[in-house]
């Protein structure tokens, strides 16, 4: 949900306006609170002096109330905090933070459906008609002409629901429900961008109908189908799918900024249906690495499958980042590659990324979105870091 930051910060300066409840985050708390690490089971290599100096960067000049990195290798995991969880009562991040994911919500969804082709349930070159007959139909868009392949890796050049979704009714009424037929029918009533297979263009609508198909095949919630083939059986303890507009267990609140300066507003209460398929769950640092590492592992999908999930496509910009089936490929600032994703969801931007020689790290940031453009880069730069040995060269 990564294109729509700027349009949010706007409705937050409306919601502002009209009273939402905000928190001015005090000068001094990021910087009081320090950078503090844990280890887990025993500490992953290096001591992460660039990891750490992200997040005291994120906490002091971005403006973010709490940043969290959780960094492991073959050897073990570290645990990295800097700022608050809390701006009223000044409360360290905890160690075990639960956050919304956004749109790293997108990896859970891909490796579900590409296990229903793995079972011969789905085919990813058929078309979407075949899964969801008339759903998507209207304005020149056409699901007989899009496939299975081309949502998962956005080249389906469908409309996105979120750019007509007005933000400011997001922030006006955060509990409110969307079932995620509506937020497709919204999206429909908009001519595509370009003919499906024509370029990569993101578009949350693709992972909705990613999300309906797991459903209509078979027959169980998104919810209960990533909890029976992911959660489970990596026992991730800290990975769901929330219907609640509350996360459990121990977590940071959610901030907005509207504008440099302006007061943040506290959202980590909102309704996850806005997300849903592409960018509701909830996890954590610890769970996020696990994953990352039974995905690239082939704990999670067959070699055809993990092939097929790893066959990118340009995305155009951003360096040379790369997407496959809802997984990113980017390079490393020391040479190799990882692979991850980020994510935003109001009161949060996240990334996490993992190499195919055993290192993840995932960064989570309790400010989205933030006031602050050096935001994303710190995030993914801290990312980077961890992955390189943790000191990897300043990026300024």
């Amino acid at each position: 949900m990564t294109k729509h930051k700027r349009a949010l910060a706007g409705a937050l300066t409306l919601a502002v306006a009209v009273g939402v409840a905000g928190a001015v985050l005090p000068g001094s708390a990021a910087a009081a609170s320090g950078t503090t690490a844990s280890a887990r089971s025993a500490k992953a290599g290096g001591d992460h002096a660039g990891v750490r100096a992200y997040l005291r960067r994120l906490t002091s000049d971005d403006g973010v109330p709490g940043a969290l990195a959780e960094v492991r290798d073959r050897r073990g995991s570290r645990v990295l905090t800097s700022g608050v969880a809390d701006v009223d009562s000044l409360a360290p991040v905890h160690r075990d933070s639960r956050f919304r994911i956004g749109s790293m919500t997108k990896m859970f969804t891909a490796t579900t459906v590409l296990q229903l082709v793995e079972e011969g349930d789905v085919r990813l070159d058929a078309p979407v008609e075949r899964y969801l007959p008339g759903v998507v139909r209207g304005h020149g868009n056409d699901g007989r002409k899009i496939t299975v392949r081309q949502l998962l890796q956005h080249t389906s050049r469908l409309p996105d629901f979120l750019d007509y979704l007005k933000p400011q009714d997001i922030v006006a009424d955060p509990l409110a429900h969307h079932d995620p037929r509506d937020l497709v029918a919204l999206a429909l009533q908009h001519p595509p961008v370009d003919k499906p297979g024509t370029n990569w263009d993101y578009s949350n609508t693709n992972y909705l109908l990613a999300g309906m198909i797991i459903e209509r095949v078979t027959g169980h919630t998104y919810a209960h189908e990533v909890h029976e083939r992911i959660v489970r059986p990596l026992r991730l303890r800290e990975t769901y799918v929330p219907s609640e507009t509350t996360i459990r267990g121990p977590h940071p609140r959610g901030y907005a900024q509207p504008g440099k300066d302006a007061p943040l507003v506290d959202i980590t209460r909102i309704d996850p249906s806005i997300g849903g398929a592409a960018g509701g769950i909830v996890s954590s640092g610890t769970d996020l690495n696990t994953f990352l590492a039974a995905l690239l592992g082939g704990d999670l999908l067959q070699p055809a499958e993990l092939r097929e999930m790893t066959r990118t496509q340009p995305t155009g910009g951003d360096g040379d980042r790369a997407y496959g089936l809802g997984l990113e490929s980017r390079s490393l600032p020391g040479g190799g590659r990882y692979w991850g994703h980020s994510g935003d969801f109001l009161g949060y931007e996240t990334m996490a990324g993992a190499t195919v020689d055993g290192r993840q790290a995932t960064v989570m940031a309790n400010l989205g979105p933030g006031s602050s453009d050096a935001q994303s880069d710190h995030i993914r730069a801290a990312v980077e870091t961890a992955l390189s040995g943790g000191r990897a060269p300043d990026r300024g």
